[in-house]
């Protein structure tokens, strides 16, 4: 009877790890599949890091228990080796270097949070924070998007003049939604600053024209040499506070915890299919670009999805290059979301990248050094 109750629950044991490995290798290709059809599977890419977790687990088990079952575990990551390295970089972080050789672009990315506008009476020192930390890394090109700021008022919480000259980055080019504001004055958009001349400055709009379904790009001309910069912010989540109280402690007891779940499952089943036609839009006019590319943006969505492999087809990842550990960028809900992205075209070399941990805004800024190998 024991020997019979010990091989029923080493199947029961090899049965879950064999799942767990299929759910596993789904979550790293996923991106494979279309959105549009397959959004459960697309899904499984926000838990691609708690899988590989469990697969480590089992390694670990089945050592001591038996060994020759760790291989399900080892085979599974032996198969997904590739997305495995643009989820998690085992290497040791290096130390920043603030100054920089005038050979480098130094390019950031970061959602600003509206500037902390809505805090400013209680808080103005937070904008200023935001301010004295863009100034300390001194980029040559910034990407900010969830910008609110007013290119017309001086007078204005958040003056985009002021905040130019602060920043002493007079090149920009700023798009928004002229249906958006914060009190008939300041804008909502996403913006490009740069320390060198921007020309051929373009935003570009798709149905129904709002916020997630605008993108921007500008050349930005350093010596001989001109890069094109894309600006972006794919679709949110539109998550409310109670929709992530709700994913930080989920419940299935009652009647009302199915409705919670199943309003967070339809939010993100409409995010992963606005963001599928939204990257495929990006990549098109990425394509059309002469230029090397620069791209800097809040993806919304994690590696191995669908919209970061689809932006990042053919382009290094800063973070990959150079980046450590998880590489974290949303401060809330998931310690795994790492969803804001710089991609540079494969001639540029990734000298350097920070995520700079500082919880100033929802996003934590991403700075990276290039030096651009002429082909």
């Amino acid at each position: 009877m024991a020997i019979s109750f010990r091989r029923v629950t080493k199947k029961f044991i090899v049965i879950c790890n064999i799942i767990v490995a299929v759910l596993f290798l789904l979550s790293c290709y996923g991106y494979m599949f279309d959105p549009q059809r397959f959004w459960f599977i697309s899904l499984l890419a926000l838990a691609s890091f708690y899988l590989l977790m469990i697969l480590l687990a089992f390694i670990f088990f089945w050592l001591i228990a038996k060994p020759k079952f760790a291989l399900i575990s080892i085979v599974a990551m032996l198969l997904a080796w590739v997305p495995i390295k643009h989820l998690l970089k085992l290497r040791i972080a290096h130390q920043f270097e603030i100054k920089k050789p005038n050979t480098s672009l130094r390019v950031m990315s970061w959602n600003v949070e509206h500037f902390k506008i809505a805090e400013h009476k209680k808080h103005p020192e937070k904008k200023a924070w935001m301010l004295a930390l863009i100034k300390n890394y001194n980029p040559d090109v910034a990407c900010f998007q969830e910008m609110v700021a007013s290119d017309k008022n001086p007078e204005a919480i958040n003056s985009l003049p002021a905040i130019i000259k602060e920043l002493q980055m007079p090149y920009y080019y700023y798009s928004y939604n002229t249906k958006l504001d914060f009190d008939n004055d300041h804008r909502f958009g996403i913006i490009i600053l740069s320390k060198y001349p921007l020309i051929n400055k373009e935003t570009v709009s798709y149905s129904p024209n709002n916020y997630n379904s605008i993108f921007q790009h500008a050349d930005v001309i350093k010596g001989t040499d001109t890069f094109r910069i894309f600006n972006l912010h794919l679709q949110t989540m539109q998550f409310t506070n109670e929709n992530r109280q709700y994913i930080e402690a989920p419940e299935m007891e009652n009647e009302a915890d199915i409705k919670k779940s199943l309003n967070v499952v339809a939010k993100l089943k409409l995010g992963l299919q606005k963001r599928k036609l939204q990257s495929e839009r990006i990549k098109k006019e990425m394509k059309e670009s002469h230029f090397p590319l620069i791209v800097c943006g809040d993806f919304n969505d994690v590696p191995n999805s669908y919209a970061y492999k689809t932006i990042g087809k053919g382009l290094k990842n800063t973070f990959a290059e150079k980046g450590a550990g998880i590489g974290r960028t949303y401060s809330h809900m998931s310690p795994t979301l790492r969803i804001d992205n710089i991609f540079v075209d494969k001639n540029f070399k990734v000298e350097q990248f920070v995520r700079v941990n500082k919880n100033v805004s929802d996003h934590y800024p991403i700075i990276t050094d290039l030096y651009y190998n002429k082909p």
